[in-house]
């Protein structure tokens, strides 16, 4: 049993994650993103564009100003690093994870959601025209092909809507994907053999144990040192299956049973995670990085009680709309709630809170980081309101 204190799981955990590693000198290149990805295993996608897409900003905040076409060609040119599916949510995932997701994909009947698989029993041979859509015409977006519904009403009772839920079921069934996504942010769909490297889609597909062990392995290098709760989390698997995963990998030797201090629930340490002496990080992190997934472990391991507000009410929230921890060392020291304002080309922090725990130095470094963000996203100034008790100082060091 290997016993950690909260500090050492927090490096544990900041190590795991990447960000124990210098930004890159030079402009980030393939092998940094690669990098990244060998360490995180996914990038959420989000629609939300208040400050920026929700995929990009983790590699932002490992790499720093990196090219975003860097993410666009992994995942939306040939040949592929990255390709769409349903991972944590909608997520960008390594190619060569794809054979251990096809699970997911043989459940689409009973996993899928309520209008996905209804549309399945019900109007099938309407699911089959839309595949034989994409399959002779594709890539396509939904849009693509609602021009070429048939008008008539009394045929199958085909109509626009239908089409993007007949496309959501063959996306989740495995039978098309995502090419990429347009300037609209919409899928453009394509079948996967045209889409994914010849060599994953000749690849086995893994028995269901063999599929989970390597998601909750992926999760737990990711993590470095984590909960059942948080290992099933990271793919959205379910207790029982990633349980017996983990308890294969324990018997393998890949995890170490773990106590760390202060937590109720028997912890997993990944037997090549690394324990830095120190973490100097300074980093912007997004909603939905992997590093904040799981909220009861993000306060377990920062003292940092993270929720995302976006769909709470205005008079209601607590500390805004699109809130960012800023990670000062190894601890998360402060919030702040962002907009890009492009029309303006000003990046508007609209509220900026600290932690109890938050260093002297957190103004001046927090207004640093913002102040690179702000060019990163092509904005050529901060500005900062008067809401939370970090604006005026945050406001004072950009000023200096």
């Amino acid at each position: 049993m290997e016993h950690l204190t909260v500090a050492q799981a927090r490096r544990v955990a900041l190590a795991a994650q990447g960000f124990a590693d210098p930004r890159p000198r030079g402009v980030p290149d393939v092998r940094s993103l690669d990098r990244v990805l060998r360490r995180i295993g996914l990038l959420q996608i989000d629609s939300v564009n208040v400050v920026s897409r929700a995929h990009y900003l983790p590699l932002w905040s490992r790499l720093g100003a990196y090219p975003t076409d860097l993410l666009d060609r992994a995942s939306g040119r040939g040949p592929r690093r990255l390709f769409e599916y349903w991972a944590h949510v909608a997520s960008l995932v390594p190619v060569s994870t794809q054979p251990a997701l096809r699970f997911r994909m043989d459940r689409a009947s009973s996993q899928a959601w309520g209008a996905v698989r209804r549309i399945a029993d019900e109007q099938p041979d309407f699911v089959q025209w839309v595949h034989s859509e994409v399959r002779d015409r594709g890539p396509l977006t939904a849009r693509e092909i609602e021009h070429d519904v048939p008008r008539r009403k009394d045929h199958w009772g085909w109509n626009w809507s239908a089409v993007k839920t007949a496309l959501e079921w063959l996306f989740y069934c495995g039978e098309i994907t995502s090419a990429r996504r347009n300037s609209a942010f919409e899928r453009v769909y394509d079948l996967p053999e045209r889409v994914l490297p010849a060599a994953v889609i000749a690849t086995p597909t893994p028995s269901v144990e063999e599929a989970h062990r390597e998601l909750v392995r992926i999760a737990a290098r990711a993590y470095g040192v984590a909960t059942l709760q948080c290992l099933r989390d990271y793919f959205r698997l379910s207790a029982a299956e990633a349980g017996i995963a983990v308890g294969q990998l324990v018997d393998a030797g890949e995890l170490l049973p773990a106590r760390v201090e202060g937590w109720n629930r028997p912890a997993y340490l990944h037997a090549e995670a690394r324990m830095p002496r120190r973490v100097r990080a300074r980093a912007l992190v997004g909603p939905f990085d992997s590093l904040v997934f799981e909220r009861t472990r993000t306060e377990q391991l920062f003292g940092f009680r993270y929720r995302i507000e976006i769909y709470v009410p205005a008079p209601q929230r607590i500390y805004g709309y699109y809130v960012l921890p800023f990670l000062l060392g190894d601890r998360l020291v402060a919030r702040v709630d962002l907009k890009a304002d492009r029309a303006a080309g000003v990046l508007r922090v609209r509220s900026a809170h600290a932690e109890d725990h938050a260093p002297p130095d957190t103004a001046q470094e927090l207004a640093a980081e913002l102040t690179a963000m702000a060019a990163w996203l092509g904005l050529s100034d901060v500005d900062v309101h008067e809401q939370g008790d970090l604006a005026t100082p945050l406001r004072k060091a950009l000023l200096a």
